[in-house]
């Protein structure tokens, strides 16, 4: 099932990339990426493997700073604020790991409530069970409360970690490879709960993946990272409708129907 588009305001940009430069080495990554990611919207950045889709998220989460250029996030220049001012920041950018980041020695209920007892000090039992509860009704996974993550599918460590994410109410959600390493089925409830997210609490957020089946179901707009540099940005039938011969060997590589 294909993304249904929603208006978007092309007028507020919550993120806004400038010229953003990273080498590694002798190895130039991300060579003059212009970007620009607007509230309430989904925008998916493609590329294959190696191409800087990673690396670009942990510059905009302050994991990474950049060799050049401007990367702002609501408001404020990331690489240029104070250790405690990128702490308030990421309180508000929700990344979700590509391996979920769950601890395993702790149960789903304690992962999901290790966040907020460190950043909310002051919420009762009462308080953090109900959050708890709630992100886990969220995600469909109510009955995993008392298992450990070693119990949980693939699948199911994914939504956990998405909970995990989402229970500190982030403005903007960071998606690295969301469908990595799952079936077909659970990629599908994954892509569902992506938009889920966005709808129910009102986020912007990126998706990095070359995942086309997951780009189709959940981009308002996508980005594609070629060279170093979004040479092309657009709908899913925009993007593919490209004689670029990069544009289509990529596709075909990761065909569907």
């Amino acid at each position: 099932m294909q993304k249904v588009h929603k208006d978007i305001d092309r007028t507020n940009a919550v993120i806004a990339i400038r010229g953003l430069q990273k080498s590694f080495g002798d190895m130039s990554i991300l060579r003059g990426v212009d970007l620009d990611v607007y509230q309430g919207e989904n925008l998916v950045v493609l590329g294959r493997s190696g191409t800087g889709k990673s690396v670009l998220i942990k510059i905009i989460s302050g994991l990474l700073l950049p060799d050049a250029g401007q990367v702002n996030v609501l408001g404020q220049e990331v690489a240029h604020i104070s250790p405690k001012e990128l702490t308030a920041l990421r309180l508000k950018v929700g990344f979700s790991f590509q391996n979920s980041a769950l601890y395993d020695s702790m149960t789903v209920r304690q992962n999901l409530e290790f966040p907020l007892v460190r950043n909310s000090r002051n919420l009762s039992r009462k308080e953090i069970n109900t959050q708890v509860e709630d992100v886990l009704d969220a995600v469909g996974l109510s009955q995993t409360i008392e298992q450990m993550p070693s119990e949980l599918s693939g699948g199911q460590r994914k939504r956990i970690g998405i909970a995990r994410t989402l229970i500190l109410r982030p403005e903007i959600m960071l998606y690295d490879e969301p469908t990595a390493g799952l079936d077909p089925i659970t990629c599908i409830e994954i892509n569902n709960l992506i938009n889920e997210v966005q709808e129910k609490y009102q986020t912007t957020s990126i998706i990095i993946t070359h995942d086309l089946t997951c780009a189709k179901e959940t981009g308002d707009r996508i980005a594609m990272l070629l060279d170093g540099q979004f040479e092309l940005q657009g709908t899913f039938e925009e993007i593919f409708a490209s004689t670029d011969a990069r544009v289509q060997s990529f596709y075909n590589y990761n065909f569907i129907e």
